[in-house]
Parts: C-alpha cells; structure tokens; sequence
C-alpha cells in the first residue's frame, strides 16, 4: 500500500490541507488556513478526536434511544466527522450537511468519500439560507459548527436564525451548536440570552478552565423545548480524556447575566481566537 501524503489545495474560504496520521491509517487531519477544522478516520467514524466533537458526539447519543435512526441537519460540512458518526451509531438516519465551500466539498467527496448508502446528503449553500428554506418540523437534531476561519459567522448568531432553527425541529428536538470565547464571555453570554429567548431548556458543555475564564476555548450549546438529558451528558463529558462540565438552570442563568438576545442589525462573529488557541504541532 502506498504511503499516505499530505493534500494541499486552494478552496472557496482559504487553502485547505489533508494530513495523514501517522499513528491511525486512513485517518486524515483537515485544515484551512492553519486552522483544524475536521479529524476523520475512514476505518473507525465513531471515533471522534476532537473534544468538542465528543461532546457534540455525546449529545447526539442522548437525543433518541441508543441506535435509533434520527433525521439530521449539519449547518458547516468540513470532513463530514459527525454525520459519518452519526451514520454509524445511528443506522438509517437521513443526514443533510450543509457546507458553503462547494470546493471544500469537492475535496472531501475526492479523498475522503462516504461509503455506498451513507444517507448523507451534502448541499454547497449557505448556512442559514439553507435553514429558511428547509420544511417546519423536519429535522430531530441540528448541529450546528459552521466558522468561517475561526470565528461563527455573524449571521448565525441572531434570535431570527435561532426561531429558524426551532421552526425546522420537530416538537422535542435538539439544537446543538459549537461556540467559541473566552473571558468576559460577551459572545458565549449573548448567545445563551438568544436561545433562552427561543428554547425552554438549556445546557453548556465546557472545560472548567474555560468557564472560569482562565482560557478561550470551544463550548457547546444544547438547546430543545423538552427537558436535557444534562446527567448522561455530565457522566460522558467527566469521564472523558479532557473531562469537561455540564452547566444548567440557575447556574447558566447567573453566567448568561444581563446578556440580551441578539438582533440581525446588531450581530457580530465570535471574538478571533488568541494565536495558538485551536492551533496544531
């Protein structure tokens, strides 16, 4: 078998790069400008590397009953990590992946394919025009981790895309996002003030360190209109490798503060991560 080699190629949004992992075969790295974006090992999907693809990963196993199929919306596409997981540990599931470089796509559809009858359906389109146009009560779960570099675009920040994402869910469905700041938390408050505005429940799974504000680093958003399953996904996210914390009801409360729900007019990106944040090596 010949050895693997990195890719390099120009796509929509920067240059991307496919690595090898040396410890894993046919396992593959996948940056754009620097910045990781996706780990995929086409031999074992259900191996997530990242720790927020875990945590991700850890919510989507508490949606449903262990292995039931669901009906899935990815906003942000990269290497496709977690519906490839999600086709694994949940057979049958319809999956559409939402992913705004059409050559990032093409990319991936080249190196790393989706096996025959995946279920995956990939769309090259916007995000959120993607979402306005999708059917009400359509989807169990969305996953959201679209970034345009580092940061979350602007414009998937506001309550009028949040009432979007509710409208597409059906009754009890899930909202999943992956977020990013670091202290003070304006960007991490103001996005838990605007999908208060618009789900009953909410969680945030996030390293200790980062909640106190001792670094910038990723946190997830769960979000639905029936109550979190916040026990299993704290018993997953302290047992992990990077154990991480499970905060609820009056505690998310006290973080979110005076935070307001976000307008169109006024949204902003997440705050560009300090150098070497999300780096790799």
């Amino acid at each position: 078998m010949s050895e693997a080699v990195p890719v390099t190629r120009t796509v929509d949004h920067g240059t991307a790069k496919l690595m090898p992992d040396v410890d894993r075969e046919r396992a593959w790295l996948l940056t754009v400008d620097g910045a990781p974006q996706s780990y995929v090992d086409l031999d074992e999907p259900g191996h997530l590397e990242f720790e927020y693809a875990r945590r991700l990963g850890f919510a989507l196993d508490l949606v449903d009953a262990p292995g039931r199929p669901l009906d899935a919306v990815h906003l942000g596409g990269g290497a496709l990590t977690l519906p490839r997981y999600l086709a694994v540990t949940r057979p049958g599931s319809r999956q559409h992946v939402v992913e705004a470089d059409r050559r990032l796509l093409d990319l991936v559809a080249e190196r790393l394919p989706l096996p025959e009858g995946s279920g995956i359906a990939v769309h090259a389109a916007d995000a959120r025009a993607w979402l306005e146009a999708a059917p009400d009560g359509s989807a169990d779960v969305i996953v959201a981790d679209v970034f345009g570099g580092s940061r979350v675009p602007a414009h998937l920040t506001s309550l009028a895309y949040a009432r979007e994402a509710e409208r597409v869910l059906r009754a009890g469905g899930v909202y999943l996002a992956n977020l990013a700041d670091g202290a003070p938390f304006g960007f991490l408050r103001s996005q838990l003030a605007t999908f208060a505005a618009v789900f009953e429940e909410l969680a945030l799974v996030a390293e200790p360190g980062v909640l106190r504000g001792r670094r910038f680093g990723n946190a997830i958003l769960v979000a639905s209109h029936r109550p979190i399953d916040t026990a299993g996904l704290a018993r997953r996210a302290a047992a992990d490798a990077f154990p991480a914390r499970v905060e609820q009801g009056a505690a998310l409360r006290d973080f979110t503060g005076g935070a307001r729900p976000v307008r169109d007019a006024d949204a902003v990106a997440s705050p560009e991560p300090p150098d070497g944040a999300f780096g790799i090596g």
